[in-house]
């Protein structure tokens, strides 16, 4: 590992020089083969982060499958190579040359799986040697393959420059789990089963990394529905609904769906439409002006909603 590594070109190619270097001493990554773009390694850090907290969370090996910085789709398995498959079949047109970010080691299984399907490159911790000499030549030899550090811990000020503007704020470095969710019920129905807790907590890791505005369906483990980056949180229902209708299409079931919402819900016809993509279980950050109408319409439709407190926006 090192502390400087140049990119293949910035955001989109006419924009060169482009690099990457670490705040700390060194890289948390090491390059095994191909030569990253600047998206490349948005997607990258972003889906590793994503990945790691479902593991440490869930205590399930984590996959996820991500393109332009937001997820397409996220899930965790038994084994790693059930979490990847579980992540890409809740999108499969979206996961379309993805990046991929794995929780654990890539075994022989996985990579042969991941050597089917088009995408541009993949992060883990590590990689038995079998599989990295396999995926070595996806892409004709330019398959991006990065071993990041499973130890590593960034610094707690992060910092961005847009425009000649330094930005500098604290990580989100706040840890979703049970119990910091999913503590108060505020609907008359409270009877919250242990898969409707972990697929809340799923649905809620996967919006901390996808652009805002967001929401996410999410089903055994499976987010089947995502909204990113949305002016209208009723459009993030929606885009995000319509990927869970076709998913549940595809498997027929429309019962027990929980729903995330990386912000508050400010009017009922959110819940209204979650109410037609199945939706039982519901957590949001609560505090808009219309919660009690919000609350009501998810009263009507018998669902158990969950105020966090927490407002997850991802910019």
């Amino acid at each position: 590992m090192g502390n400087y590594i140049t990119l293949k070109y910035g955001c989109n190619p006419h924009q060169g020089g482009a690099s990457v270097q670490s705040a700390k001493r060194i890289l948390p990554f090491t390059e095994l083969n191909g030569q990253p773009g600047y998206i490349n390694l948005l997607d990258a850090i972003n889906a590793w982060q994503l990945v790691t907290e479902l593991d440490g969370a869930l205590g399930a090996s984590a996959a996820t499958s991500f393109k332009h910085v937001s997820p397409a789709g996220a899930a965790i398995g038994k084994t790693i190579t059930e979490a990847y498959k579980k992540a890409r079949g809740a999108d499969p047109k979206s996961s379309f040359g993805d990046f991929i970010a794995l929780s654990q080691k890539v075994d022989l299984e996985c990579a042969e799986y991941i050597k089917t399907v088009v995408s541009d490159g993949i992060v883990a911790p590590a990689y038995d040697d079998d599989a990295l000499e396999l995926l070595k030549q996806k892409k004709s030899g330019k398959y991006i393959i990065l071993a990041m550090d499973p130890g590593y811990q960034p610094p707690p000020i992060e910092t961005r420059e847009i425009y000649g503007v330094v930005f500098t704020q604290q990580r989100n470095d706040i840890k979703l789990n049970r119990e910091t969710l999913l503590t108060k019920i505020v609907t008359n129905n409270k009877e919250l089963s242990s898969t409707a807790q972990d697929d809340l907590v799923l649905a809620s890791i996967t919006l901390k990394y996808t652009q805002s505005n967001s929401v996410g369906y999410a089903l055994d483990g499976q987010m089947i529905g995502i909204g990113a980056g949305q002016q209208s949180r009723i459009d993030c229902t929606e885009l995000a609904g319509n990927k869970a209708i076709a998913w549940a299409d595809q498997h027929g079931t429309y019962k027990n769906v929980s729903l995330a919402s990386d912000a508050f819900f400010p009017f009922r016809d959110n819940i209204d439409y979650a109410a037609k993509c199945g939706v039982k279980y519901v957590v949001q950050a609560g505090g808009s002006v219309k919660d009690e109408e919000v609350i009501a319409a998810a009263n009507e439709h018998n669902m158990v909603m969950i105020f966090s407190g927490i407002r997850l926006f991802h910019h």
